[in-house]
């Protein structure tokens, strides 16, 4: 497998022998299983990838699990408010939007996967429509399309005006699981609050099964069952959850992308974690950790400005596309503002678009400013970045496959190479469902043959769940939108020391502070991701993307290489990919 993006030729002299070697606990600690359970595709997720993947596969005649942590539609997919990049205007074209896409990554993005993810962008959106989505649409019946940053023409489709992830998440559960107005098509097991502890290996070092908790209304295991599978789906989703600020679900704290590591699988980018410029700044006091909500980009779109609490509209002097410039120079601005100033946010001003327009096109954003105690129509909005969206993760292609045999990843846990250094606005969406057909139609072709469960069984161990707070404000100080070299090394030389206790405990009488359950595991995937992120931000000696550091100002082009990482030994070797 190439770990080479297509577009990674350089004019500077390339970085060789640069390399970083991170401990992780070998496997979670759980109870031994009580129960068995086969199936033919197990899949992990149930947002718009997860569930693309299961409706392309309803009358497969495969058996198929669907897991989700705690219920369906606790993930990000109905959290998201921009929409879909979809293109079809007649003022735009497929070329156009490639070339957005490759700016917008940094010099990251794989030229071909984001090639095809366009291309088939027209096809993901009908089988969206035929699954029942409502899409807003203009005078003349035809889509309405906005424009966010990043993109040099309007192509976002949206639904609801700001409500596009609800829409999708109704009409694929409807589609796969039934709903209020169709029944439920069968052949699609459900299995709620269901977490997912390790991946299963055979000899060969191919994915067979997985090990998967029961959970409780406390977060308490009540069971460990452990399922084989020919294939098994990481749709996971992200690890926002790294972050004290962020506008992640309280679910999306990296469970699949740890697992993944755990088990051997590459992943690549994990220093590019894209902030979202403009979060609502207001939350209720002592909310560390809770979601912020969202105050869509689409607003920009449509006219609103960003000025600093001096009154200064900041933007047009950073880029040619002033307020609509690609998420992580909007980010990296706001953050220089703050510095400045000595703020705690800055204001985003929508006034002048007037009551009427914003109540219908921005009902969602309304309701949650609204509830802040803020008023749009009468109020600039007080915003500020929050961790939004992983550039990185598991290394797959764009139809799913990892570098494990039996091991798919599709949405944000994968890394397909469209992102690169930073996503363009509603491109994630379009990402899911173009990779999730591709993932689908692949398995209902190709599915791999059952392999039983016998690889080598790695030490166990936790981190303790009481060191998640400590770890997500050191993640938003140290490793956010700005990172500062020396800083990242302490955390990181902390986050090291956690793992070397972690890898020897076992929860029992001896530590009875740990726990069996879902908070010591979050904070042990959460910990292992965070250590990743760390490592991989120390080692690029550059700022690309969202990547930022305080020592270097620039991308360097003997940088315009992904970072690897994969298990040796108990450890995760990082290496510059040439």
């Amino acid at each position: 497998m190439s770990t080479r993006t297509a577009n990674t030729a350089v004019s500077g002299t390339p970085v060789v022998g640069r390399a970083a070697c991170v401990p992780v606990v070998g496997r979670l600690a759980a109870a031994a299983p009580t129960a068995e359970h086969e199936t033919d595709v197990l899949v992990v997720g149930t947002g718009i990838a997860g569930l693309t993947v299961a409706r392309g596969l309803l009358s497969s005649g495969l058996r198929v699990d669907l897991v989700t942590k705690i219920s369906v539609g606790d993930g990000s997919t109905p959290r998201a408010q921009g929409g879909i990049a979809a293109g079809g205007a007649p003022e735009d074209e497929p070329t156009l939007h490639v070339v957005d896409t490759l700016v917008a990554g940094a010099g990251l993005g794989d030229e071909v996967a984001i090639t095809t993810l366009v291309a088939e962008a027209p096809a993901a959106v009908g089988a969206l429509l035929d699954a029942g989505a409502r899409f807003d649409r203009g005078a003349d019946g035809a889509l309405a399309r906005g424009r966010e940053g990043g993109h040099s023409r309007p192509r976002i489709i949206h639904a609801g005006g700001d409500a596009t992830g609800l829409e999708v998440q109704l009409a694929l559960q409807n589609a796969v699981l039934g709903g209020p107005d169709r029944p439920a098509p069968g052949g699609i097991r459900l299995h709620a609050r269901t977490f997912l502890l390790d991946l299963l290996t055979g000899a060969d070092g191919a994915v067979v099964g997985a090990l998967l908790a029961r959970l409780g209304r406390d977060g308490e295991c009540t069971g460990v069952t452990r399922t084989s599978a020919r294939a098994v789906v990481l749709a996971s989703g992200g690890h926002g959850q790294l972050y004290d600020s962020t506008t992640n679900p309280a679910v999306a704290t990296g469970d699949g992308l740890a697992a993944a590591v755990r088990a051997g699988a590459p992943v690549a980018d994990v220093e590019f974690v894209q902030f979202h410029p403009t979060a609502l700044a207001a939350r209720p006091p002592g909310a560390t950790g809770a979601p912020r909500s969202l105050v869509s980009e689409a607003i920009r779109g449509e006219g609103a400005m960003l000025h600093d609490v001096q009154g200064r509209h900041f933007m047009a002097e950073r880029h040619p596309l002033a307020d609509l410039a690609p998420r992580d120079i909007v980010a990296a601005a706001i953050g220089d503002r703050l510095l400045a100033t000595g703020a705690d946010h800055v204001f985003l001003d929508a006034r002048h678009l007037g009551a009427d327009f914003l109540e219908r096109r921005f009902p969602t954003v309304l309701g949650l400013c609204r509830a802040a105690g803020i008023d749009p129509v009468t109020m600039p909005i007080p915003v500020v970045p929050a961790a939004h969206y992983a550039c990185g993760g598991v290394v797959a292609d764009l139809s799913g496959r990892t570098g494990l045999s039996g091991l798919y990843a599709v949405g944000e846990v994968a890394r397909t190479g469209v992102h690169g250094a930073n996503r363009l606005a509603s491109n994630s969406l379009l990402e899911a469902l173009v990779a999730g057909r591709r993932l689908a139609v692949l398995l209902r072709e190709d599915l791999p043959a059952r392999h039983p469960d016998t690889g080598p069984r790695a030490r166990t161990g936790l981190v303790r769940a009481d060191v998640r707070g400590r770890l997500t404000t050191g993640m938003s100080r140290h490793a956010g939108v700005l990172r500062v070299p020396a800083a990242l090394t302490g955390h990181g030389a902390w986050l090291a020391e956690l793992a070397e206790h972690a890898a020897v405990r076992e929860a029992g009488p001896a530590h009875p502070g740990l726990a069996l359950g879902l908070a010591a595991w979050e904070a042990t995937n959460l910990h292992t991701v965070a250590s990743l992120v760390v490592a991989a931000a120390l080692l690029r000696e550059e700022s690309r993307g969202c990547h930022r550091r305080s020592d270097v100002a620039e991308p360097d082009d003997a940088w315009r290489h992904p970072i690897i990482g994969s298990l040796h030994d108990g450890t995760v070797r990082l290496e510059v990919a040439q």
